[in-house]
């Protein structure tokens, strides 16, 4: 029944993106009717993801995950940079970092109760997290005193970016290489959808995702505004909540079935990549559109940096249980009002 459900209401996604660009509705009715239609998509992601997986193992189904589901998240920062909002995407990525390291793995761990996690290969996740962090010190430190946005900052983001990608690549890889090597599969012996089908939804997924994430962050900026929040809320908070709704969705609903071996690759992997690829990869396209300093406030590098470390230590044993799983919920609740209380530069 539930399903049949998520399969009818993904209907909400071309209905939403027609009443947007045909309609030009009030920005509640869009607000409504694109959050609606994200519930769907991120299911799909998830259905798609474990279809995958099958195929790949949960280390290559979360990275699939984490790829396609970090789509929208690229996509609304270049829309925001476009609109000289530099503010709201430092804000928004590393809030997506954050929010992946502590909600969306957190609820996956709620969800999904006790198991088995891939410790290696969480502990390289956060390590990636961690290295990424002392790269954003280099162009952020400077950029504490005097205009964050000047050029010298801008240009000093461009050597860590690089590093960052480098390591990126070279990271994964061998993480791919390796679970390639642990995971022999024949698609004959797999159920489910083909590799090609898989691929296939995860990636009209991911596009209508992107449509969509994109009206409701237009709809959110005018309730933001009548409800007095700052920029840097919004765009740490809320922002990057809508845009791992599919990261959500898709590890939840994995976590759910049992699958919280997948559901955590899905959350760390996704965090890993924002961090290590998304980021520098936002720094270096900027460049196409208007220059982006990754100067980070100490708020957000205080976050993520702290997220990263008090992921660690709970999962140092390579388990899942709720009570972890509520820890990293409480703890982000703890960072958002922190994101709160900071406000505005």
């Amino acid at each position: 029944m539930l399903r049949r459900i998520l399969w009818t209401s993904l209907a909400l996604a071309p209905l939403a993106i027609l009443v947007h660009y045909l309609l030009h509705p009030d920005p509640n009715v869009d607000f409504v009717l694109s959050a609606g239609a994200l519930i769907p998509l991120a299911w799909l992601i998830g259905e798609a993801t474990e279809h995958a997986a099958r195929h790949t193992g949960p280390g290559i189904g979360g990275f699939l995950n984490a790829t396609f589901g970090n789509a929208p998240e690229l996509i609304i920062a270049l829309f925001a940079l476009a609109d000289g909002l530099t503010e709201v995407v430092r804000g928004s990525l590393s809030g997506s970092v954050v929010g992946n390291l502590l909600l969306v793995l957190g609820f996956s761990l709620l969800f999904g109760g006790r198991g088995e996690i891939d410790r290696q290969s969480s502990f390289v996740s956060l390590g990636l997290v961690g290295a990424a962090v002392l790269c954003f010190l280099i162009p952020s430190i400077p950029a504490f005193d005097g205009d964050p946005e000047r050029s010298s900052i801008a240009r000093l983001s461009i050597p860590p970016s690089i590093a960052l990608l480098l390591l990126y690549v070279a990271v994964t890889y061998v993480s791919l290489r390796r679970h390639r090597l642990m995971h022999v599969s024949s698609e004959e012996a797999v159920a489910g959808w083909s590799m090609r089908r898989s691929l296939g939804v995860l990636a009209a997924a991911t596009v209508a995702t992107a449509l969509i994430a994109e009206i409701l962050v237009g709809s959110l900026e005018s309730f933001a505004e009548s409800a007095g929040l700052s920029d840097f809320f919004i765009a740490a908070v809320i922002v990057a909540i809508v845009g791992n709704a599919a990261e959500h969705g898709g590890a939840v609903v994995v976590a759910a079935r049992g699958q919280i071996r997948l559901a955590a690759e899905i959350a760390l992997s996704s965090s890993a990549q924002v961090a290590v690829f998304l980021v520098p990869a936002v720094a270096l396209l900027s460049y196409l559109i208007d220059p982006l300093a990754l100067s980070f406030r100490p708020v957000e590098l205080a976050a993520i940096g702290g997220s990263a470390a008090v992921t660690a230590a709970l999962l140092a044993q390579g388990k899942s249980s709720r009570g972890r799983g509520a820890a990293l919920i409480v703890l982000y609740a703890a960072v958002a009002a922190a994101f709160f209380v900071a406000g505005d530069r």
